[in-house]
């Protein structure tokens, strides 16, 4: 399996973007400022436009090293080519999900609770690459998260999981030591890049505290 940096990992939103043609100006953006990878996030759009988006996206991080990783959707990341697929607890098992991408392609999985790593962890070796833990605060990107667990709880999911793990929901810049203190290998960012009034700014700023700031001892 391809291992990729998700430090500083784009998640879209086309709202917060202002519509399609601002995700991918937000990603051209982002690119510039650093971000180590892009999940494309639409849960309202249909599969055509999904696939239109991605391949789009696809096109700006040609070239720039930064995987491309599509949301919940199996069928669009095998369309367009895509490095890698996240789903969700409600989505797709990721035993099939593994079986439809195949051994080498990235899968990550949203997990919030105990049980969550539980079965995540009980999953064949070489199912899972990412776990995405969170949120950690609420977050209005997605209506129908589990309750906000905090850095506490990121911190219990970090240590006794096997895999990587990425904190997502509501995360800023000034959260950064409190993740690495955590044991995240990452930070999972939807508004903190979308919807600025500089992305590329925005995106370097988070960049740079990530590797500024130390590990925990």
């Amino acid at each position: 399996m391809t291992h990729f940096d998700f430090s500083v990992y784009l998640v879209t939103d086309t709202r917060l973007c202002g519509g399609p043609a601002g995700v991918l100006d937000t990603v051209r953006r982002a690119v510039a400022g650093g971000v180590t990878a892009v999940q494309v996030r639409d849960p309202l759009a249909s599969t055509r436009e999904l696939v239109e988006l991605s391949r789009a996206v696809l096109g700006v991080l040609r070239g720039s090293g930064v995987p491309l990783i599509v949301n919940d959707r199996a069928d669009v990341a095998l369309a367009v080519g895509a490095d890698g697929l996240h789903v969700g607890q409600r989505d797709l098992d990721p035993v099939s999900a593994r079986r439809l991408i195949g051994p080498t392609m990235h899968l990550g999985l949203s997990v919030s609770t105990p049980g969550d790593l539980t079965a995540a962890s009980d999953l064949p070796v070489g199912t899972l690459d990412l776990l995405g833990v969170g949120p950690i605060r609420d977050t209005p990107s997605k209506v129908d998260a589990s309750p906000a667990m905090g850095f506490d709880g990121l911190a219990r999911i970090c240590r006794d999981s096997p895999l990587p793990c990425v904190g997502i929901g509501g995360l800023q810049l000034e959260d950064v030591t409190a993740l690495k203190s955590a044991g995240a290998v990452g930070m999972a960012v939807i508004s903190a890049i979308c919807g600025r009034p500089d992305p590329e700014a925005a995106t370097r700023e988070l960049v740079s505290a990530w590797a500024s700031t130390s590990e925990p001892a």
